[in-house]
Order: C-alpha cells, then sequence, then structure tokens
C-alpha cells in the first residue's frame, strides 16, 4: 500500500460524499494504491450511514466507528495504528483541507523529507477567535519546541510511516506530531495550502482549547529535551535550590554573629530551611524520574536512539 489517507469525523454527515469525491478525485491520476481511513468519533447524525453506504461501493474506504467521543487526537491515534501505507496523510472531513494538494505534499515525500508539515497561508476562519490565537500559539510551540512551524494546527499533512511508529497520541498531542518526529532526528519541511471556508456544519474547536494546548505543549517540552534524562532537569534546580539556602543561612548567621539580630525573629532562617527541603524534593524527583525512564526503556526494549539506515549491516531483529 503506497498511501492512507486518516480523516477524522466527527458530525459531518454533510460534508461527507463531497469529501470522498475530492480525495478520490486528487488521488486516481498518481496511480497510487490508497485506502482512505475515515474514523467516526462518536458522531449522534447521519454520519456514519454516509460512510458505510460509500463503503459498500469501494473498498478502499475503510471505517472505525468509535462508540462515543474520545477526540480528534483519539481519532488520529485510531487511523494511524490502522494504516497499511508507506506514506500516512491525516486531513480534515469539514472539506477545509484541499485534497488537490495531497499530491503536493507527496513530491516533497518523494524528494526525501520525512515530514510535510501543511501552512494555511490564507486562513479563512475567523480572526480573533480562530485565527489570532492560533498565530500566538504557533510562535510559542515553535519558541518552546525549536521546530519552526507556521500553522502547527493544520491537520493536512504528510509523513513517512517509520517515522510515525512509537509515537504515542494522547490528550491533544496530535498537533505536536512534527516536534515529536524531529526528536527522532526527522526531516520535517513546510508546505503552504489551501485552506476554504466551512460551507457545511460548525467549527469543533475554539479559543477554550488553549489552555489544553499549552499543558500539552508543557509535554511535549519535557519529552524532547529530558525524556531520557530527567534528572538534568529536576536535579538542576535541586542544586539551585540547595545553592540558595546555603546563601541565605549563611546571612542568617553573619546576621546573627555580626549584628546581633536573633535568629528566630530572621525570615532568612524558614527560607533557608524551605529550601533546602525543596532542593533534596527537586533532587528526588529527578532520581525517581530516571528509574521510570530506565523501566520504561529496557521493559519494552526500547532504544534510546534512532537508526535511519544499515550499510552492510545485519538485521539485528530478523
Amino acid at each position: 500500500m503506497d498511501l492512507s489517507v486518516v480523516i477524522p469525523i466527527y458530525y459531518e454527515e454533510e460534508n461527507i460524499r463531497p469529501l470522498y469525491d475530492a480525495v478520490t478525485t486528487a488521488l486516481e491520476p498518481t496511480g497510487l494504491s490508497y485506502e482512505i481511513i475515515t474514523v467516526d468519533d462518536g458522531s449522534g447524525d447521519g454520519s456514519f450511514a454516509a460512510l458505510k453506504e460509500l463503503a459498500l461501493t469501494d473498498k478502499r474506504l475503510r471505517i472505525i466507528r468509535f462508540r462515543r467521543n474520545f477526540g480528534q487526537t483519539a481519532a488520529m491515534a485510531a487511523g494511524f495504528e490502522a494504516a497499511r501505507g508507506a506514506v500516512i496523510i491525516p486531513m480534515d472531513g469539514d472539506l477545509q483541507n484541499d485534497p488537490a494538494d495531497i499530491p503536493l505534499l507527496l513530491a516533497k515525500i518523494e524528494e526525501g523529507v520525512d515530514v510535510v508539515s501543511g501552512w494555511r497561508k490564507d486562513r479563512q476562519d475567523a480572526f480573533l477567535s480562530r485565527t489570532l490565537p492560533s498565530r500566538i500559539a504557533n510562535g510559542l510551540i515553535s519558541r518552546m519546541t525549536g521546530v519552526h512551524l507556521h500553522d502547527y494546527g493544520c491537520t493536512l499533512k504528510a509523513y513517512r510511516r517509520e517515522v510515525l511508529e512509537g509515537i504515542g497520541l494522547y490528550g491533544e498531542m496530535h498537533r505536536f506530531v512534527p516536534a515529536l518526529a524531529s526528536r527522532v532526528g526527522a526531516k520535517v519541511i513546510e508546505l503552504p495550502v489551501r485552506h476554504h471556508p466551512r460551507l457545511h456544519g460548525q467549527s469543533k474547536y475554539g479559543i477554550s482549547r488553549t489552555m489544553r494546548v499549552v499543558l500539552d505543549l508543557i509535554t511535549v517540552r519535557f519529552l524532547l529535551s529530558y525524556a531520557t534524562k530527567p534528572i538534568q532537569l529536576f536535579g538542576k534546580w535541586g542544586i539551585y535550590a540547595l545553592l540558595l539556602s546555603m546563601l541565605t543561612g549563611s546571612t542568617a548567621l553573619y546576621m546573627k554573629l555580626f549584628n546581633d539580630y536573633s535568629m528566630n525573629r530572621n525570615p532568612l532562617l524558614i527560607l533557608t530551611a524551605f529550601l533546602a527541603f525543596m532542593g533534596v524534593q527537586f533532587i528526588a524527583l529527578g532520581l525517581l524520574g530516571e528509574l521510570n525512564a530506565r523501566t520504561w526503556y529496557e521493559s519494552q526494549g526500547k532504544p534510546v536512539y534512532t537508526v535511519r539506515e544499515r550499510v552492510n549491516e545485519p538485521d539485528v531483529h530478523a
């Protein structure tokens, strides 16, 4: 299988048929073998019935139906797991992404790129409630992850299959896959894509998701920098706290010896004890993190490195 197109569906009954027609129209001329994996994320309308009607006439259309709404990230994860293609392309089911852009993404993959991320350069959404918060979030994500993209929120992307292997998706993490892929050495680029106004249904996303994205961003930052060495993060702050406690303790002692200032009335003494306790806690937390990291990698046989290719090397997993 050359290509898998993964499409989360949530209350998109009116968009199902035109979406299917647009995807097949875009892919047929490529001559590639492909499948369309739709994940019905607990829709309560006729989305599943519309998908099933199409699937009866086209075996390339596969349907995964959730028992309830689990969210876009879960739908993406289910689609990625079921995908059989060498290249996996997720896209939205609301027809705002243009399937005609898929060949453009595939062309970049053929040039040797691992991840091609769509950029809705001319975004057709409300500025204050969607576009402006998105720009702020994209700037923050780019700065914290070191992977500079204009549009992390664009669902239309192209991934080599091997890049997605081993990447777990939770919370709102689907938007951070390019950053997580860079962690294993993937080459990531951005490509401007078309974006159309929504014609049917209503958007399921709003500014209320910003807080969840920020919290997941903290997780991604930790995974990118300290997943295999948590002691470097927590231990560092622990040492800072201990050094600061020594400074405040020395100051309190100096004030007692040379200024005859009562230790009992000096708030620096309480601060010294607090900082020392906090320093020990940070270091202990880092050590526990190290134990968990080792348990995670060793119990699953996961290496702490990734190999792009081997030359004259036997396949150790054969």
